[in-house]
Formats: structure tokens, sequence, C-alpha cells
């Protein structure tokens, strides 16, 4: 409910998504469920993260869930991990991200078929919160290799495919590839309007104020187009 309500509200309804949440997290503890407490946590985190945009409250939930989920899921932990490293890349901490990033994929390799959790991997998750780190640390050129390869392993049509040729346009944008990063935009729209994913959302806006300088070409004057009939049918 927590995730449904946070989703239909564009991202925008942060109290009812973290009752929801403490609500599951208390049911875990109360019968001793530490895969589902740590997940509670973990879907408390992207609220923070995303949401509120406090990387410093979802610091603290995302390294709770996965001390949580320690002995009992790698694929909860290896996620929380992840989550954790964007979180000090978006305050500028690059070591400790790039630890992070580390311990994930050490993770991520330990996960087998017998997990707890197996259903909510992908082995795409490693490329997308790489990137997405690389992007908050101001290294654009290599937040795009990691994300071209990570969307090349994507066709899905999923909310994950939107958020990373969303963060893909951004890092060709922010080199200056305005035609590259026009196209991978428009790819990014075909995603979302089959899924209207709020993260797939939150990126194409910000891609757009980002592409304000280069206004007056044509390509960009067709993504701004596209968006303002794209939310016409909403």
């Amino acid at each position: 409910m927590g995730q449904l309500v946070w989703d239909a509200s564009q991202r925008r309804d942060h109290r009812s998504a973290h009752q929801y949440f403490d609500q599951a997290h208390a049911a875990a503890r109360r019968v001793h469920d530490s895969t589902a407490a740590g997940l509670s946590l973990l879907r408390k985190s992207y609220v923070a993260l995303y949401g509120q945009k406090n990387p410093k409250a979802g610091l603290a939930l995302t390294t709770q869930a996965a001390e949580t989920t320690a002995r009992t899921s790698h694929v909860i932990n290896a996620l929380s991990t992840l989550h954790a490293a964007e979180a000090h890349a978006m305050m500028g901490e690059q070591a400790e991200c790039e630890h992070a990033l580390d311990q994930a994929g050490q993770r991520f390799e330990l996960v087998s078929d017998d997990d707890v959790a197996l259903d909510l991997f992908s082995p795409t998750q490693h490329g997308r919160l790489a990137g997405s780190c690389y992007l908050f640390l101001g290294e654009a050129g290599k937040a795009e290799t990691i994300l071209d390869t990570t969307a090349g392993r994507l066709r899905d049509r999923s909310k994950s495919e939107a958020i990373v040729l969303g963060n893909l346009t951004l890092a060709r944008l922010r080199q200056g590839k305005v035609d590259e990063a026009a196209a991978t935009l428009h790819r990014a729209m075909d995603v979302i309007e089959r899924t209207w994913g709020g993260g797939g959302l939150t990126i194409m806006f910000d891609a757009c104020r980002e592409m304000r300088p280069w206004r007056t070409r044509t390509e960009v004057q067709d993504v701004h187009d596209r968006m303002l009939s794209l939310m016409a049918t909403r």
C-alpha cells in the first residue's frame, strides 16, 4: 500500500507512504521477519531519497535495512547498500559511494535461487544505480558509459528503463551532446507513455529544464512539444 500510494501520488504523498511502511515494519518485527522488516525500511529510504530529497535520512534507513537483512537476504542487503551508495553520492562523498558500490556488487554475487527476495533482483540494478551515482558526483562521462550499457540490457518497457534512459539523457546533456540527449529522451518518453512511473516523469522534467539553454534548436523544441502533449493526455 505504501508503494501504491506513493506511485499514485506521483511521489508527492510522502506522509501516507511512510505511515504504511511503518505499519509494515512494526508487523514484521512482531513476527520476527527480518526480511520484511528490511524491505519496509528500504521502501522508506526511497521516499527519503527521491521524494523528500534527504540523503542523510535515506542513508540512515538504507544502512539499517542492510544490517537488518545481513543474514536473511542477499538481495535486499545488496539493494540497501546500493541505495546507500546513492545517498553518499548525493552528499558528494565519492570514496564512501564507491566503497558501497563495491560492497553491493560482492553481495549480489552471493544471490542464489533460494533467496526469499529473489523476485526483487535484476542483473541491471547495479548499473542503474552506479550510473545515477556518478551523475550526482558530476562524472557525466563515466555515468554515460555505465547507463548506456545498462539501457542496452533493459528492453522491457519498465519503470526502471524509463529512469535509466532519463539519467542517460542527463549524462549526455551535461557533456553538450544535445542531439543524442534529445533522441534518448524520446526513448524515455516512449516508455513513460506505457508506465507513467513517478521516477521517470521526474527525470523527464529535469531533463527538459536542463535543455532550456538550447531551446531554439529544433530537436529541443520537438522534445518540449512532445512533453506538453504527453502531459495533456493525463
